[in-house]
């Protein structure tokens, strides 16, 4: 018997969200993690906030909420909250009621600055890492290290000479030599022009650089930083960000990039096996056939290609290819989200399903 499309709406509708998500959905195993990881913040939280006025929308709602747009590759704050209207997984996740009425965009970028002057996004990075650290997920003793370029969101006309010069409204810099220390850009001053490779187009962009737990393929630490900063010294600060927090790593894998003497120096100096890739013709004391012909080293070496996974997801997933925000700051807020996002995703898939 054929059915008719009935439009009369009933008196009374009833919807269970906690039933319309299936069971076996991934976002029911990332939540519970992420919900764990915004509680232990809830101090950092308090402080934010002044305590009259009205209330605001709770940061741990927006704070998932960028995880949604990075889990879902929701290109802009607009279209998350249209889609919030609508999606009921979205609120699910966010444990909001049906009948709830959304929030509007405006509502990130006026928060934005708040989580920046908190540094929350790297708290929660951390606290999001401190949890795969008390799960045995992370090795604290074997790391891979490496960095990519995250384009800009500024247009090549708008790299102009720092001095009045002579380039046209129109932005025309053709036939011209264009240089950081010469030039910047008129609307994102801290993006530089940097191309990836020999043979490539320069790009206004930014630097990322990762530090990969080579266990699980984990990202234990990421720092973004401008795109003139050299990977050595990068590499080096993340390192020693690990022995700040009394963690000692005693191996490294990287790629010829890292093959030089500030490297290969500092893990000499505090006993740290530099397994790092030899470039063609270049000699450094402290990485030798010793190292080079060793099992470990062979092993070290295949794995380390696995940090090419944390980008390649960050940049087609989690939408860090082009970065959407301008400045160093929300730049390095929108990765470290990012970042985030993939760790949940990541253990997620590592922990036992639970029966």
């Amino acid at each position: 018997m054929r059915g008719e499309n009935e439009k009369q709406l009933g008196l009374l509708s009833v919807i269970n969200l906690e039933a319309r998500v299936r069971k076996d959905h991934p976002l029911r195993r990332i939540k519970p993690w992420a919900d764990r990881a915004l509680r232990e913040l809830s101090p950092v939280f308090g402080a934010m906030y002044s305590g009259i006025g009205r209330p605001s929308i709770p940061p741990e709602r927006l704070l998932k909420s960028l995880l949604l747009m990075a889990f879902y590759s929701v290109r802009s704050d607009r279209l998350f909250c249209e889609r919030l209207e609508y999606d009921l997984l979205f609120r699910w996740f966010l444990d909001m009621d049906v009948e709830e009425p959304g929030f509007a965009a405006s509502t990130f970028s006026k928060n934005r600055g708040r989580l920046m002057e908190h540094e929350v996004a790297g708290k929660f990075f951390a606290e999001v890492v401190a949890m795969a650290r008390a799960a045995r997920l992370l090795d604290d003793e074997h790391f891979t290290v490496d960095g990519t370029l995250i384009e800009a969101w500024a247009s090549a006309k708008s790299f102009r000479p720092k001095t009045d010069a002579d380039q046209g409204p129109d932005g025309d810099f053709h036939g011209q030599q264009r240089r950081n220390d010469t030039h910047q850009s008129s609307t994102d001053g801290d993006a530089r022009l940097m191309r990836k490779g020999a043979g490539k187009e320069a790009r206004l962009s930014f630097g990322a650089h990762a530090l990969m737990d080579s266990r699980h393929g984990l990202c234990a630490d990421l720092s973004v930083t401008l795109a003139t900063e050299s990977e050595p010294k990068a590499a080096v600060s993340l390192l020693e960000r690990q022995r700040q927090l009394d963690h000692k790593p005693s191996v490294l894998a990287a790629d010829r990039g890292y093959h030089c003497r500030g490297v290969v120096d500092w893990c000499r100096r505090h006993l740290v096996t530099p397994h790092v890739a030899t470039a063609r013709n270049r000699q450094v004391p402290g990485l030798d056939g010793r190292t080079l012909r060793t099992k470990a080293y062979r092993q070290s070496q295949h794995i380390r290609r696995g940090v090419e996974r944390i980008f390649g997801w960050c940049k087609s997933v989690g939408g860090l290819r082009k970065t959407r925000y301008r400045g160093l700051a929300r730049v390095t807020l929108h990765a470290q989200l990012v970042a985030t996002a993939y760790n949940l995703l990541r253990i997620a898939n590592l922990m036992p399903v639970p029966a």
